[in-house]
């Protein structure tokens, strides 16, 4: 994720109607319009989503390969491409806390590329196509939401071949609140999205290796039987050893891994473990949202999805008095 060096500097600037036929012609059409919310959970969607077919877990294989992609080539996404992904996002509108967000993929303009050089690290993606934009109302669980719903459009435009990287901010005053309008809803970040540079150059491996984006925190440090602190081996984990694996190499901004989680049984309790300062620090200097709090959406996206490819039953449930555990967020039972 594209938190590096922990910073998040608010995006300035704006695009005019002048633009509109420019960001049509980058993108080979039509502009797409946010989509609208539904009533049905999220995770009634995934469950009657059809099954994967059992030779392959297509949802699991994009989380290995997945990357922060910040340079991409300049070729448009083709109209086929951008439509799949387009109705993807559409389907993805309501979080396990239900929380309805609204997510439209916004054509880049030049204006774009120049703007995004202010935003310190995020100066580093390169030749974006296109951005996905989301936002959600403001609520007790309405950032993990976010996350959540995000990280399944990230992993769709994944399965397509498409390059992403998460950019973190405040957006009140940019072209992308513009195109969205969040009103009093949250909008944490963003999304780059284009066709990925088929071989990293030397700009590009530095940028990763500052951002520790290949480094994840060992197995023993995040995953614990019955109590925190001890470790769960994968053996004990048995056929959730992947699920868990998939957790461990979600995204998180400036790479903090916030998650831990519990195995009580056959419960798992996710909790937040959070950096000291970090979510503080950043909104003190740089205005932005509880990152770690999208984080843990995120980790809970590829967990749901590895055990939904795994035919592994289960759902989200906030427990009655877990709440008392230091970091509880949710179960999954």
């Amino acid at each position: 994720m594209a938190f590096d060096r922990d910073r998040e500097i608010e995006r300035r600037g704006a695009s005019g109607p002048s633009r509109m036929l420019w960001q049509q012609a980058r993108f080979g059409g039509r502009l797409a319009t946010p989509a609208r919310g539904t009533t049905s959970p999220m995770a009634d969607t995934l469950e009657d989503a059809p099954a994967p077919d059992a030779s392959t877990r297509p949802y699991t294989d994009a989380m290995r390969r997945r990357y922060s992609c910040r340079t991409c080539e300049k070729t448009p996404i083709d109209a086929a491409t951008r439509g799949r992904l387009e109705q993807a996002i559409a389907r993805h509108t309501q979080g396990p806390f239900g929380s309805v967000g609204r997510f439209l993929l916004l054509a880049a303009t030049e204006d774009d590329a120049k703007a995004v050089k202010s935003f310190g690290t995020y100066g580093f993606v390169r030749n974006p196509t296109g951005f996905i934009l989301g936002a959600v109302p403001k609520g007790r669980r309405s950032l993990e939401d976010f996350g959540y719903l995000m990280e399944l459009d990230i992993l769709e435009a994944t399965l397509l071949g498409l390059g992403t990287c998460w950019l973190g901010g405040t957006f009140t005053r940019s072209r992308f609140a513009q195109a969205l309008q969040p009103g009093d809803d949250e909008m944490p970040a963003v999304v780059s999205v284009g066709i990925p540079r088929e071989k990293r150059n030397f700009f590009d491996r530095i940028i990763r290796w500052n951002a520790e984006g290949d480094n994840r925190m060992p197995w023993e440090q995040l995953f614990f039987d019955e109590t925190p602190g001890k470790p769960l081996s994968k053996e004990q984990a048995g056929a959730y050893a992947e699920p868990l694996e998939m957790v461990r190499r979600a995204p998180s901004a400036s790479n903090r891994q916030p998650w831990r989680v519990v195995r009580r049984g056959s419960r798992f309790d996710f909790l937040l473990q959070r950096t000291p300062g970090y979510a503080e620090r950043n909104m003190k200097l740089f205005g932005t949202h509880d990152l770690q709090r999208v984080d843990m959406g995120i980790a809970m996206s590829h967990f749901e999805l590895a055990c939904k490819e795994l035919g592994l039953g289960g759902k989200w449930v906030e427990r009655e008095g877990a709440s008392d555990e230091a970091g509880y967020l949710v179960s999954w039972e």
